[in-house]
């Protein structure tokens, strides 16, 4: 398949698979991507650190992969997952806490 990377790296919406609910939003390269697939654990590159990150690493909130698709233009991915803990690193469970409207 193939994917759209612009810059080099993908966009990944990490969904809760139990719950539906839309956990976080980080970003993949091909390497991450390839390391998500074969361990079935979601890897991300770290725009500002300029490397590829576990997630859970430190935090020990694991995400296990359930599936990955991608949208029809073929340039964002949908990652269903089995979170372990929280998502957010401020201990909330999802990202998405703050409501604007």
């Amino acid at each position: 398949m193939n994917l759209v990377f612009k810059d080099g790296l993908i966009p990944a919406v990490i969904v809760d698979d139990s719950t539906d609910e839309v956990l976080m939003l980080a970003y993949m390269n091909e390497e991450s991507l390839k390391k998500t697939i074969s361990e079935r654990k979601t890897w991300f590159y770290s725009r500002s650190r300029k490397k590829l990150w576990l997630k859970g690493e430190t935090s020990g909130n694991f995400q296990d992969v359930i599936s990955i698709s991608c949208d029809c233009d073929r340039d964002c991915l949908l990652i269903r997952v089995k979170q372990h803990g929280v998502a957010c690193h401020t201990g909330a469970k999802s990202c998405f806490f703050e409501k604007i409207l």
